[in-house]
């Protein structure tokens, strides 16, 4: 099954895709909220509310054409790792971390598929990381076990990491570069789990910057899967419905090239993600 948040009459709704359509989940299902984190938090069974509305006489929207929002456009956490693929970590002159850099993003950060990823005024060293997110489904006991931890993910999704180089750089943490406005591309659909490989392994990822092949890798290369990194987080904290997870990119990033490829007003960057989907994000300048 997959979902996607689009936007109506300039409001975020919950939509099911069936084929090239989607449909309003809760305009079919009237008992399903219309948004993906408070549907996932009242424990609706989202996949049969789908399945209802699929098999309903509900109106249908072309998918093509859409205005799309953040797949979930307010989370209550987004946690993101960093140096999560070996040869990333290699070409940024680390060795394999002894455990994940994680960082968190805040939603004002997110950007929808098809809209514009924002060149901030103050840097011109804006660079693209093609990643894998996943979206957590039921709340995550604390110290749950890596064999456990992937039955709590609903789905899967493409993100694109856009980060600020030399903001990111001016704190031994992170989280300044990360977290400039219109800098995390999230969406357009989300997979279920039950239609991916356990734990989304195997898949090939890819990031193409203006068409261009910039990164290439599989899911299988990450140094933390999905189940040890929820494990580890579940040590600490509490995952919740509709909590993200962007589990970090693959080698082929702008500020390791040389020379350096820094993201421009007017190029287009594309995260695909094998069984997933295709994220697409637009540059332009800060107004």
């Amino acid at each position: 099954m997959k979902f996607t948040t689009f936007l109506h009459n300039g409001h975020a709704r919950l939509g099911v895709v069936d084929g090239d359509q989607l449909i309003d989940l809760q305009a079919a299902q009237p008992q399903v909220p219309s948004d993906l984190r408070a549907a996932l938090a009242a424990g609706v069974d989202l996949a049969a509310a789908a399945e209802a509305a699929i098999a309903s006489t509900a109106p249908r929207l072309p998918l093509a054409g859409q205005k799309f929002a953040p797949l979930v456009p307010e989370p209550g956490k987004i946690i993101c790792l960093g140096l999560n693929y070996f040869d990333h970590a290699k070409e940024g002159g680390r060795e394999k971390p002894e455990y994940p850099w994680f960082f968190f993003r805040g939603a004002t950060s997110l950007v929808a598929h098809g809209a514009p990823g924002i060149l901030p005024k103050v840097s011109g060293k804006f660079d693209y990381e093609a990643e894998l997110a996943l979206v957590i489904g039921r709340r995550v006991p604390r110290h749950v076990s890596q064999e456990d931890a992937p039955g709590y993910v609903f789905g899967y999704t493409c993100f694109n990491d856009m980060s600020v180089r030399d903001y990111q750089k001016r704190t031994p943490q992170w989280t300044i570069g990360k977290n400039f406005d219109g800098t995390g591309g999230f969406g357009p659909v989300l997979v279920t789990s039950d239609e991916l490989p356990p734990a989304a392994a195997g898949l090939k990822i890819q990031g193409r910057l203006n068409g261009e092949v910039m990164q290439s890798a599989n899911t299988t290369d990450m140094i933390w899967g999905v189940a040890e990194t929820i494990s580890l987080l579940s040590d600490v904290l509490t995952l919740e419905p509709g909590d993200v997870i962007v589990m970090g990119t693959p080698a082929g990033v702008g500020q390791a090239r040389t020379p350096p490829v820094w993201m421009k007003a007017g190029d287009t960057f594309e995260v695909e993600i094998e069984r997933i989907g295709t994220l697409v994000n637009p540059i332009r300048a800060e107004d």
